[in-house]
C-alpha cells in the first residue's frame, strides 16, 4: 500500500502542490472513482489510478542503461555542469534515480542507473568482483611489458595498488582493459604508470551487460528483467 500522493510523484506527476491542485479538482481517480485525498492508500498490485483520462504506470523500482555522452557528469545535480540525470525525463527524477557508479565527465559509455539502492550496491561493490570493460586511445609508444604489469597489479605513484586487471592492445594506440573495482581515475592513473595518456575512454560492458549498440550517445532505455541479473556475471 502507498498514498496517493506519494504514487503519482514517484510517477512524474508532479510536486506535492501540483498533485494537491490534481487531486483537489477531481482529475485523479482510483478504480474509477474520484479520490480528492492524497492520503488515500493505493494498492499498487490490484488499484487502478488515473489523471485525466490516462493511466498512471507505477513502478517502484527503474533500472536504465544508458549511454553516457563527453561532457556530461555522472550525478544527480550539479551547480556547473549538466548531469546526466537530466538526460532522462522527469520522472525519472521524481522516483530519485541516481547514476550507479560513475565515469569521468570525459568519458563515454555504458553508465547504469536506478534507484534501487541493494540492486546498485551489488553492481559496484568490489566484494561482487564485477568486470567492467573499456576501450582506451592512448598517446606513447605501448611498452611490452604493460600487460604483465596490469595483470599483475599497477602501484599507482601514491603508493596505492590496484587490483589485477586485464590489458590487451587493440592497435596501435587502442586498448581493451578490464577492472575489477572503481578508484578514482583509475583507467588513466594506470595507464599513466606504464607511460602512457589516455586521450579518450568508452566503457564497453558491465559484467556480462553490454553498451546496446542502438544508443546513441545521451539515449537511454529500461533493462529488461533477464538483464538485471546479467551485471553480477563474472567475465
Amino acid at each position: 500500500m502507498i498514498r496517493l500522493d506519494k504514487l503519482l510523484g514517484h510517477s512524474g506527476y508532479g510536486t506535492r502542490r501540483e498533485i494537491k491542485s490534481l487531486c483537489r479538482r477531481g482529475d485523479v481517480t482510483v478504480n474509477g472513482i474520484v479520490v480528492k485525498d492524497g492520503a488515500y492508500k493505493v494498492d499498487t498490485a490490484k488499484d487502478c489510478v488515473a489523471v485525466g483520462c490516462e493511466a498512471v504506470e507505477y513502478e517502484e523500482f527503474y533500472y536504465l542503461m544508458l549511454h553516457k555522452p563527453a561532457g556530461v557528469v555522472s550525478a544527480a545535480a550539479d551547480s556547473r555542469f549538466e548531469t546526466v540525470l537530466g538526460l532522462l525525463p522527469p520522472r525519472y527524477g521524481a522516483a530519485r534515480v541516481f547514476p550507479v557508479g560513475r565515469l569521468d565527465k570525459d568519458t563515454t559509455g555504458l553508465l547504469l542507473m536506478t534507484n534501487d539502492g541493494t540492486w546498485a550496491h551489488n553492481v559496484i561493490s568490489p566484494k561482487k568482483n564485477v568486470p567492467k570493460a573499456y576501450f582506451a586511445e592512448v598517446d606513447g609508444t605501448v611498452p611490452p611489458d604493460a600487460a604483465a604489469r596490469f595483470a599483475a597489479g599497477i602501484v599507482l605513484p601514491d603508493g596505492c595498488r590496484c587490483l589485477p586487471a586485464a590489458m590487451r592492445q587493440t592497435g596501435d594506440r587502442s586498448l581493451r582493459i578490464v577492472v575489477r573495482e572503481g578508484k578514482f581515475h583509475q583507467i588513466k592513473r594506470m595507464c599513466k604508470a606504464v607511460g602512457l595518456t589516455v586521450t579518450a575512454l568508452h566503457r564497453h560492458s558491465i559484467g556480462a551487460l553490454v553498451l546496446d549498440e542502438a544508443l546513441a550517445p545521451g539515449e537511454f532505455r529500461e533493462l529488461t528483467v533477464t538483464e538485471r541479473d546479467l551485471p553480477l556475471i563474472s567475465e
